[in-house]
């Protein structure tokens, strides 16, 4: 590739590793959205939903929005409130409270809505909701959803979703907020057959951008292009919800997949887990910049608080975890008071750190909620709805990667068994730690910060299309202190005219930041990622480092 296309090398390593032909490889450092941007009309029960939708809004009637409480939800559910209010009406927004209500909508809540509402559209929800939507007497309701479907379908007037039973597959990567787009795209098609003209969608982007990454859909084929075109459009700053959040969060340069995923996504997840179940949708479709700002100052402490809660528990949950054994096909952990709001971060914190599937349930009473997250060729969500048939649970979905589930507290211990049955049949528990794949060799004078724009061309970069990480062998340990109470900040080199700063997040929950600390003079090899570090408007090159070994 390099001789073909004359890109530098390690560009050229990065594109070779995401399977990119030389021949193609300029086409895909330009991806263009209208290229890979796939027919609406190929999902099933598309034309009838989008159809149904422009009547209500043609007729002027009354429409609610119910939408799931996490960032994809919040997402979609902003994406309709903003195409609506550019057509002059609102939206009535539902969002259930995760610990009253739980995950997607429920019989109560529907049919109230129902009572006042002509049209109720479900987000990233409903798909396994009969009969909630049955008890929606007298509404039309359009479910538009990504999570995986049963055999039959809920008695709605349309279901749009990827992961059903009957459609292909091919676009089972997308998020909820992406099937949204795709059914605003179908609206305004409609709309020019009709002679009118529909909102700017391509201004909308930013939202399906944010919902992509933060569900960790994967960042390949129109994914890719979606979020590329997203992050572009939230560099123009003209979403009041995203710009109050980027400031609150320190954001300090162009948007990119990392933000997204751990400074934006949290926060708009915050409200959901452990505050006012519709915050974060209400802060992403706001257009007052005084409401936003205040939106954003609540998210953020709601996040702090979050992080203050998780910490807790993951404690108490990777002790159990251990006693239990972290070699079984999956590891797990329940205790009661446990925060449903964050067994999710911590199931995913317990697979980081085993390799193995994991799920957390907070018990209450007879019966618990729980969240599980699923390692690489392991489909959890299936294992949990099989369960869930099997009635060794109250009721449980998802998708491949993340599966929610609700147990019998005298059922616990034997559907836990059970699920771990199934994913060893998947081959869960048979892999040791993970192994991190390097792109290549570097020494610290190649990382540049023109390498790093060269290399950034070929992101965004994010799950199922990993950034690049790199070996920088030999390196001497300059400079180490430690950051808060787990974190590393290190400056590295193996000559004293050839060094690179670095950062090390986690450290000292690990093994790895006592062995930096307490080198003596003890010279390493280094894993990790590069990345632009912007501090008083200079850039500089950072590593960020996730692994070492000592040189023998």
């Amino acid at each position: 590739m390099v001789q073909q296309t004359g890109l530098p090398d390690a560009l050229c390593r990065t594109l070779t590793r995401l399977g990119v032909p030389a021949d193609q490889a300029q086409q895909y450092l330009t991806p263009q959205l209208r290229d890979l941007l796939p027919d609406p009309r190929s999902l099933r029960d598309m034309e009838k939903a989008a159809a149904r939708f422009l009547q209500a809004v043609q007729n002027r009637q009354r429409i609610a929005i119910f939408a799931d409480y996490d960032v994809d939800g919040g997402s979609s559910a902003a994406l309709l409130i903003t195409w609506l209010r550019q057509m002059g009406l609102a939206a009535t927004l539902y969002v259930p409270d995760r610990i009253d209500e739980g995950y997607g909508p429920n019989a109560s809540a529907m049919a109230d809505l129902a009572q006042t509402h002509d049209l109720i559209i479900c987000v990233d929800c409903g798909t396994l909701s009969h009969d909630a939507i049955a008890a929606a007497k007298g509404a039309d309701v359009v479910v538009l959803d990504h999570h995986l479907g049963s055999e039959t379908l809920p008695p709605a007037l349309a279901v749009v979703n990827p992961n059903r039973q009957d459609e292909p597959g091919d676009l089972a990567h997308l998020c909820a907020a992406a099937v949204v787009f795709l059914m605003l795209v179908e609206v305004n098609r409609q709309m020019r057959e009709a002679g009118q003209k529909g909102p700017d969608l391509m201004a909308m982007l930013d939202l399906v951008a944010l919902a992509t990454v933060a569900d960790v859909a994967p960042l390949t084929g129109v994914n890719r292009a979606l979020v590329r075109q997203g992050l572009t459009v939230m560099a123009r700053r003209q979403r009041p919800g995203l710009v109050a959040l980027s400031d609150i969060a320190r954001m300090d340069s162009a948007p990119n997949s990392y933000h997204l995923g751990f400074l934006l996504g949290p926060r708009v997840n915050a409200g959901g887990r452990i505050g006012q179940a519709d915050l974060g949708a209400r802060l992403l479709a706001t257009d007052n910049p005084n409401e936003a700002a205040a939106l954003a100052e609540r998210l953020d402490q709601l996040n702090t608080d979050r992080r203050d809660i998780e910490q807790r528990v993951r404690a108490e949950a990777m002790a159990q975890a251990e006693e239990r054994g972290l070699d079984a096909p999956l590891v797990w952990a329940a205790g009661d008071g446990w925060h449903p709001g964050v067994v999710g971060i911590v199931a995913a914190r317990l697979k980081e750190a085993t390799n193995r599937p994991a799920v957390v349930i907070g018990m209450d009473d007879d019966e618990g909620k729980g969240s599980g997250r699923s390692v690489s060729g392991v489909d959890l969500g299936a294992a949990i709805q099989r369960l869930a048939a099997e009635g060794h649970l109250i009721k449980g979905g998802g998708h491949k990667m993340a599966a929610g589930l609700t147990v019998a507290r005298d059922k616990l211990e034997d559907a836990m068994a059970r699920l771990s049955d199934l994913l060893a049949k998947q081959g869960a528990g048979t892999a040791g730690p993970a192994d991190l794949r390097l792109d290549s060799i570097l020494m610290p004078g190649a990382a540049t910060v023109d390498l790093i724009d060269r290399i950034e061309s070929a992101g965004p970069f994010g799950a199922g299309a990993p950034a690049p990480r790199y070996a920088f062998p030999d390196m001497q340990v300059h400079f180490a202190k430690q950051v808060g109470e787990t974190h590393l900040k290190l400056t590295l080199g193996n000559a004293p005219d050839s060094r690179i700063d670095a950062i090390c997040f986690g450290a000292f929950e690990t093994a790895l930041g006592p062995a930096l600390t307490q080198h003596a003079g003890q010279r390493f090899h280094l894993a990790g990622r590069l990345e632009l570090n912007t501090w008083g408007g200079r850039q500089s090159v950072q590593l960020r480092l996730e692994d070492a070994a000592p040189v023998l």
